[in-house]
């Protein structure tokens, strides 16, 4: 295995999305099991070492990622001052998405109180949200998050997404369906409001 970790290091530097066990196993022609063990010893040499980034499997694969305690140096770096980061509206969106796929545009629309399609053009071409068939009863295009978005959030599946019910307001009923309260679970998301958010086009 020595000669194995240096080799995932090297492979994993260039990827562009996380890369799988069996992917990484079939390109250096050794065993999914091999791999495995060694990926999350690497893992855990980069904590015991204190080093600035870590390796982190999520989206069904493995990536490298700058440990959070130096997001803020790493934020300063790549944006030198600028924001670029999602609306509040899209955050909502994007949430609603996330809790309801697959879901309609209109159906996202309701939940939210206002017309989200703008919006979700936007998640569409951020590559977060993606078509996934059409609604039986009323042909409607439905979507989903993709892979992108559990990459993003640092989930491994869409089951580790937090419960939604400690976020819920106690001194008001909430509908069902309505997803009023939830918060922000983008770790970029600004602190301040939408101001496009009643039009959103």
């Amino acid at each position: 295995m020595s000669d194995l970790k240096p080799a995932l290091e090297a492979v994993l530097m260039v990827v562009d999305e996380p890369a799988t066990e069996a992917h990484l196993a079939k390109v250096l022609e050794r065993t999914p099991r091999e791999v495995a063990d060694a990926l999350r010893e690497l893992a855990d040499e980069y904590t015991v070492q204190g080093r600035g980034f870590e390796l982190r499997q999520v989206a069904g694969g493995w990536r490298y990622y700058t440990r959070a305690e130096h997001a803020a140096a790493v934020e300063a770096f790549v944006l030198e001052g600028q924001q670029a980061r999602l609306t509040q509206a899209a955050l909502e969106t994007l949430a609603v998405v996330a809790y309801r796929q697959p879901v309609s545009r209109s159906r996202v629309s309701a939940v939210r109180g206002v017309n989200c399609d703008g919006v979700m053009r936007t998640l569409l071409q951020r590559g977060l949200v993606e078509e996934t068939g059409a609604e039986p009863e009323t042909g409607a295009i439905l979507y989903r998050t993709t892979n992108y978005f559990l990459e993003r959030m640092g989930l491994r599946g869409l089951d580790e997404l937090p419960e939604l019910a400690p976020f819920l307001p106690e001194a008001e009923a909430v509908e069902p369906d309505s997803l009023e309260g939830v918060p922000s679970f983008d770790p970029d998301a600004p602190d301040r409001e939408d101001d496009d958010d009643k039009t959103e086009v």
